[in-house]
């Protein structure tokens, strides 16, 4: 059992570490050189160490593109639809965080649908879906999307026999009318192993900041490997479709799995830099007898920092 592997401690602190300084951004790597606890008697050796700069250095490089990406989707009206899926755990959430992190969220926005209502559910099953698709100059990111009619509705038991066979049978084509209305459609699976899961599992467990990431339906996911291993192999091979494939992203190495799939979503996408007219910072105004009104004590934030 991963619990009780001499090892867990470490890693759950190594990967606390991890988000606490991605959200920090620590541009100025050395700096984690400085940090209390990261000196003599640190959880991470030299080479670990190293290894993290890398990752921000190339993380940061690739959020750069990103950037002009936007830019260039804007200026050319392009439309995109990226689809994350793969099992609880699995990464969407971290790689789709570091995707908009830099991205006017305007342009770029995140859809997360929560479970379909009762008045959801007697619609046409991708209505709820084509409200969320971008307009010109737009990147939707659905974290999960149409294709939990081939996962969980399957695996739960939420979709009937003859819904799961429709829905093989209509997202192609829904799919293929998107891409000739002109929106490009990616779809990435997160692949992580058994182990890897029983270990994130284990790791949100005892992270209370974390905790709220687990659901009784994440637990039930875990019991049900198996199945859905099933319902994963007959998605792929049902829906990948050349208008919009299926790409793979091996994910038991977070950070690998989120430089993997920003790089390859560039590569998919034809943007160019787009150039940008120079910003000239106005003067501010003045005008006599302008004053400016202190504003009252019971009003300001106290400060404790």
């Amino acid at each position: 059992m991963l619990l009780d592997d001499k090892n867990f401690p470490r890693r759950v602190q190594r990967d606390l570490l991890d988000d606490r300084d991605e959200e920090l951004e620590l541009e100025l790597f050395d700096e984690l050189y400085d940090f209390e606890g990261l000196r003599e008697g640190s959880l991470q050796t030299h080479e670990e160490r190293l290894a993290r700069q890398r990752y921000f250095h190339t993380l940061f490089s690739l959020q750069a593109e990103l950037v002009k990406l936007q830019n260039w989707v804007v200026k050319t009206g392009h439309k995109v639809v990226i689809l994350f899926e793969g099992r609880d755990a699995a990464g969407k959430g971290g790689v789709i965080k570091r995707i908009t992190q830099r991205l006017n969220p305007r342009v770029c926005r995140v859809a997360a649908l929560p479970a379909p209502n009762d008045r959801e559910r007697t619609q046409w099953y991708f209505q709820r879906y084509v409200s969320h698709l971008p307009a010109a100059g737009e990147i939707v990111l659905f974290d999960r999307s149409w294709y939990n009619r081939a996962g969980v509705e399957r695996v739960m038991g939420f979709c009937t026999d003859a819904q799961y066979e429709e829905f093989f049978r209509s997202v192609p084509e829904f799919e293929r009318m998107l891409v000739r209305s002109g929106v490009q459609v990616l779809k990435y699976w997160f692949s992580i192993s058994d182990e890897e899961q029983h270990y994130r599992f284990l790791s949100r467990i005892h992270d209370p900041l974390k905790q709220w990431k687990l659901s009784p339906m994440d637990l039930e996911s875990r019991r049900r490997w198996e199945s859905y291993t099933k319902a994963k192999e007959v998605m792929l091979e049902r829906t990948h479709i050349p208008e919009a494939p299926w790409w793979i992203v091996q994910a038991d190495d977070k950070k690998r799995a989120r430089l993997n799939c920003i790089s390859h979503l560039l590569s998919q996408i034809p943007y160019q830099e787009v150039q940008q007219p120079a910003v000239d910072l106005p003067e501010r105004q003045r005008h006599e007898g302008y004053r400016r009104h202190p504003t009252p004590q019971e009003l300001q934030v106290p400060e404790v920092y």
